[in-house]
């Protein structure tokens, strides 16, 4: 079925270099050249792997304690409480599960995807990566705004750099996208030494505040004495932390990439494909340290910025807006110290975009070239790169480089996938007849969809930006399948012996084959059946034929392997029956299969369709059947463009 094609233009080659293979479990790439094979993956131990997921995670440090201050005021410690008590008894155990029901890198869009079938499914894994994105791009935007914000705010650059945070911030989310373009390899060893400096310099940061709180002991004091002049008593305290909580959601971020990166946890040497056991119990490691190591940094730093710092500079313009610890670094340990500091910062925020960028990469081709909901170069890398970061470029635009306005954006993304998986995991645990889990994960997935939905009232740019990347996605997805319509995409055809025997025993004469939409399969149908095709097309009696029925399966899917079997039915008429998404594409890839194989052109024959073609080819559409006889031809029009070696298509 190979077709000649000219040789791409010297851009053309360079931009789809490397075509991405990150949805290799269920796409297929037909053109454009393909990567380097890649070494057999070994995997690394989980805590170079929980760095990894840290330049996501940890890197929240820069700019959580402020968002979390100028959220809950003095409250934010208790608040903070609250945020890591969800965060250990409800996300943690959630993708511990994920990581048992998922542990390829899926993650809990995968688990919901195989709940649901046909275009329903297609459509919420649809809205479900639109959220997916929303997360990642946030992410790459707001860790390069607070990148800029370390820059600018930096008393050493302050001067020469103030009012270019935009330019600043564009500029490091285009350098992000030409690492790409050039070729990013994902180096878990830089992660590591990012990771390690970075919370290192945080222990330093932290230690020096809670020396400071214990040596001015009126601080504390004060704080205190405050809180319960506005609260009253302890209970209303936590009542309100309950009620402000969901703004703090952006510390519950990287546990999506936390069971993303999967596949590079080593596990044990008995790990096979299906039963990954090491694999999955070191990724369970990987989760709770995480989670263990930030509930302790989110607590600690949320109480030294909120008792070290005036509340006025959280406020946009002050100094510590987007940079609390930093401020107490440069405040408390000198500028030579904070600078450091700050360049730690801006390294791990920028890394963190580039594991979000990576996340993005990873994601898209992993479901929509399999649904056909995208187009030829969304497989490669570059064209993708350039993509995502003009949309970066947008939303920075947009947010005008600015912390505080896109928390709301990306906690919204964050809680939807947390809410997704909470919801993938009660249904599991149901399913495997766990009441106990089920009842536990039932209760943790009403916290979150609570907590997403006081998120999206209070700040609903998040479920807005969500909303236009989850209806760019449907647009491009819908305009692409019709694009790709009648592109051939079965992936390989089988023969059972019976098919073969009847495709071989033609091959002596000439090859004629009957489109038959199977009803009753009884002798009557097909006696008449042929009886109407030899008086359509004046053909003579003595004329031999085998009937194709075609049976539509799941008409969403979009490529698939064919299975043709054969069947002599009422001791006469032999039948080879094939079950696929479309009817079209099932008759072209028999053909065409049965060409190659016996080198003889095979002929078929249909009915014309009744009805409205417009309507016949919405069906064919959505449903994989419909206008069947000139579908047919033009898909084997577009897979073999030599006229002369085209199977035949007679319509009476």
């Amino acid at each position: 079925m190979a077709t000649t094609e000219h040789p791409p233009s010297r851009l053309r080659a360079w931009m789809l270099e490397g075509l991405s293979d990150m949805g290799k479990g269920g796409g297929h790439d037909h053109d454009g050249p393909r990567a380097e094979p890649e070494a057999e993956h070994r995997g690394q131990r989980w805590w170079r792997v929980m760095c990894l997921t840290g330049v996501d995670y940890f890197s929240t440090l820069g700019y959580q304690p402020g968002i979390a201050a100028l959220a809950a005021g003095l409250l934010s410690p208790v608040a903070t409480i609250v945020l890591v008590i969800v965060t250990l008894a409800g996300a943690l155990p959630v993708y511990r599960r994920v990581a048992e029901e998922s542990p390829h890198g899926q993650g809990s869009i995968a688990m919901l995807e195989r709940l649901l079938s046909f275009w329903q499914g297609k459509l919420f894994v649809l809205t479900l990566l639109g959220f997916a994105a929303t997360d990642f791009l946030i992410t790459i935007t707001l860790s390069a705004a607070d990148a800029s914000t370390h820059l600018v705010e930096n008393p050493h650059l302050t001067s020469t750099l103030h009012g270019h945070q935009m330019v600043i911030t564009l500029f490091l989310v285009a350098l992000l996208g030409a690492v790409f373009l050039k070729g990013f390899l994902e180096a878990i060893g830089v992660a590591v030494a990012l990771v390690g400096i970075y919370l290192a310099l945080n222990v330093v940061v932290v230690i020096a505040g809670l020396w400071h709180l214990i040596t001015a002991g009126h601080v504390i004091t004060n704080w205190t004495s405050a809180l319960t002049a506005e609260h009253g008593n302890v209970f209303v305290m936590i009542g309100v932390a309950l009620i402000v909580f969901p703004k703090l959601a952006l510390g519950l971020s990287g546990f999506e990439t936390g069971v993303a990166v999967m596949p590079h946890v080593e596990g044990d040497k008995g790990d096979t494909e299906e039963r990954p056991v090491g694999r999955i119990r070191d990724t369970k490691k990987l989760l709770t340290t995480a989670a263990l190591i930030m509930s302790a940094f989110l607590i600690a730093t949320s109480f030294i910025t909120t008792l070290l710092i005036p509340a006025d500079e959280f406020k946009p313009g002050g100094q510590a807006n987007g940079r609390a610890l930093a401020y107490l670094a440069h405040e408390y340990l000198g500028g030579a110290f904070g600078t450091v500091y700050d360049v730690s910062t801006i390294a791990i925020l920028w890394f963190a975009g580039a594991s979000a960028m990576a996340g993005l990469l990873n994601l898209m081709p992993r479901y929509l070239p399999r649904y056909g909901m995208a187009p030829h170069w969304a497989r490669a890398v570059r064209p993708m790169v350039i993509v995502f970061t003009l949309v970066a470029f947008l939303v920075t635009w947009i947010f005008d480089a600015n912390v505080d306005a896109q928390g709301g954006a990306y906690a919204t993304g964050v809680l939807v996938l947390i809410s997704s998986a909470a919801i993938a995991v009660t249904i599991a645990a149901r399913k495997a007849g766990q009441r106990g889990w089920t009842v536990t994960f039932a209760i943790i997935s009403v916290v979150f969809l609570y907590t997403t939905v006081v998120n999206v009232i209070e700040r609903p740019d998040g479920v807005k930006i969500g909303a236009c990347f989850i209806a760019g996605i449907i647009m491009v997805s819908l305009l692409s399948r019709l694009a790709r319509a009648f592109e051939l995409r079965v992936t390989h055809v089988t023969m059972d012996p019976m098919a073969e025997r009847f495709v071989r025993d033609m091959a002596s004469r000439k090859m004629r084959f009957i489109a038959n939409e199977p009803d009753q399969r009884d002798k009557t149908e097909y006696r008449e059946k042929i009886e109407q095709i030899r008086a359509d097309n004046e053909m003579p009696e003595q004329e031999d034929f085998v009937f194709v029925e075609v049976t539509v399966t799941d008409p969403s899917e979009f490529e698939a392997g064919l299975t043709v079997r054969g069947e002599v039915l009422h001791n006469r008429y032999r039948v080879l029956t094939v079950e696929s998404a479309s009817i079209p594409n099932a008759l072209a890839a028999l053909l065409l299969h049965v060409r190659d194989m016996t080198s003889c052109t095979p002929h078929i024959y249909f009915e014309w369709t009744e009805g409205n073609p417009f309507a016949n080819f919405l069906r064919f559409f959505l449903f994989g059947q419909g206008e069947v006889a000139p579908v047919t031809r033009e898909v084997l029009r577009e897979a073999e463009p030599d006229r002369a070696r085209r199977p035949r298509v007679h319509t009476g």
